[in-house]
């Protein structure tokens, strides 16, 4: 029979590590050669996504994408695996040491195979480099798109790219990859898109395509009150399933799924259950907090059936609230140094509202003045609420946030509007209206003037002046006119 443990030792032989029975050469089980023998690892003290992207480099098979627990396998003799590796090593005995147990499970990796990113900051970027003729080689700029990127991250097991730049993660070294790629964005991996010789004659420096893939989307939480709460559920081998278990699972763990997601900061962790069993995941945390992705510092076992979730919320439980101003007619402007202005003795009202999400809660209406800060509290109504202020002074001038506050069990959780400038000015009615009603006197005088000029009857001196104007008219008549003209003027003297 064999001891169950024996004592720690260095893994000293070259090719010490290689994964199989796994869909393809680059996944498998992982199984190390220690003190001349091949077994399977089947447990580990730490054993992650960083671990598992030393034996893809060590073995040559591109960037590490999965790893978990493939098996229960009952009363064979494994190697456990002490990790304490980063993910830059360049073999596994370089961040480990192992011992001989009996273990009913067997550790998993997949490798990307052809396609990998380097000298980035996490496992989610850096400079593409792809598999030729059995060396890692950089992909020009000019040869790659971002229908292309989008194949890469998705082979990696990343979000979708959101950066694309030559030199981003600096120079590969050697020739570069003299293919152009035609790819769809929709291929599952980077060699089963069409290719094409490159239009290029050369790839000047600076021009190996890096790429930024944004967090693997892996992790959701499903279930709760909000899209920022709920059950805990993972994305492994292409399903989707809660997580019923884990060796630890805390606020550090808790934080990086909020991270992953962009949710915030985690604010607490929990256990629901349900009347029925379910399927679901189990997850080994070895999570410090920091991580940019759950995956990193975890791994997924098979699944059991179990009537627990693991649940948790982050901070980023809510949308930002709005804040708004209106006033009484003529009662508000735009300035644009000063911003929202009232003007004195006018009311006016600050409205605080946010998407409907979740029932009740209140409005906290925070003022911050030149020497003062005051709180107006009231209860929102169908997600809204008005503070209304009768008469603005210059006591209001100030800067105003809107506070939301609602209690989702088990927590009280607040959320802050941007803040609203306010300054009140002197009110230019008085001055306005004095400006109308002269106009309108000016205009009323002149119109009264000319309508006494059109009725008023035509006295002598008008005809008298008609008189010269047909006189002066006869003057330039023939002789027939002139007597017409003459008899005219008779019959005008003898009436």
């Amino acid at each position: 029979s064999v001891a169950p443990f024996y004592h720690w030792g260095n893994l000293t032989e070259p090719d010490d590590v290689r994964l199989e029975g796994g869909d393809g050469r680059c996944a498998g089980g992982v199984e190390l050669k220690h003190q001349g023998e091949w077994r399977g690892v089947g447990s580990v003290s730490v054993w992650d996504l960083r671990a598992a992207a030393v034996v893809c480099r060590q073995l040559d098979w591109g960037s590490a994408v999965s790893t978990g627990i493939i098996g229960f396998y009952g009363g064979y003799t494994k190697w456990v695996f002490q990790s304490h590796c980063v993910g830059s090593e360049s073999a596994l005995k370089e961040c480990g040491t192992v011992h001989r147990t009996l273990s009913p499970t067997l550790l998993e990796v997949t490798c990307s195979e052809s396609v990998r990113l380097v000298e980035g900051a996490d496992l989610c970027s850096g400079r593409v480099e792809v598999r030729s003729d059995q060396s890692w080689v950089s992909v020009c700029q000019a040869d790659f798109d971002r229908l292309d990127a989008e194949v890469v991250c998705r082979q990696l097991g990343c979000g979708a790219p959101s950066a694309l730049q030559g030199a981003l993660y600096g120079e590969g070294k050697g020739p570069l990859w003299d293919k152009e790629f035609q790819c769809g964005g929709t291929e599952s991996r980077l060699l089963d898109c069409d290719t094409s010789d490159s239009a290029r004659n050369t790839c000047s420096p600076g021009n190996a395509v890096g790429v930024t893939c944004s967090g693997p989307d892996d992790v959701r939480l499903e279930g709760g009150d909000g899209r920022c709460a709920g059950g805990v559920e993972l994305k492994h081998q292409g399903e989707w399933r809660g997580v019923g278990s884990v060796s630890v699972w805390d606020l550090r763990a808790a934080a990086v799924v909020c991270r992953q997601l962009d949710w915030g900061s985690a604010v607490s962790t929990g256990i629901s259950s349900s009347d029925e069993e379910h399927t679901t995941w189990v997850f080994l945390s070895y999570c410090v907090g920091s991580e940019s992705a759950l995956r990193e510092c975890g791994r997924v076992a098979r699944e059991y059936n179990t009537s627990f979730v693991l649940e948790m919320i982050c901070s980023d439980l809510l949308f930002q609230p709005r804040i708004s101003l209106s006033s009484s007619m003529l009662g508000v402007s735009q300035d644009q140094q000063q911003g929202l202005q009232v003007f004195r003795d006018h009311s006016f009202t600050i409205t605080c509202s946010i998407q409907p999400q979740y029932p009740g809660g209140s409005f906290h209406l925070t003022f911050t003045g030149s020497n003062t800060t005051l709180t107006h509290t009231l209860t929102a109504v169908n997600h809204s609420t008005n503070f209304l202020f009768l008469a603005a002074d210059h006591a209001h001038q100030g800067n105003y946030s809107c506070v939301y506050e609602v209690y989702v069990f088990p927590h009280d959780f607040t959320f802050e509007s941007e803040l609203l400038s306010l300054t009140v000015a002197a009110n230019p009615l008085p001055a306005f209206i004095i400006r109308v009603v002269v106009v309108l006197l000016t205009l009323l005088t002149s119109n009264t003037a000319l309508y006494l000029y059109f009725k008023t009857p035509r006295k002598p001196a008008e005809r008298g002046s008609m008189e010269l104007v047909s006189l002066h008219s006869s003057v330039e008549a023939g002789p027939g006119e002139e007597r017409a003209a003459q008899r005219m003027e008779q019959e005008e003297s003898a009436v």
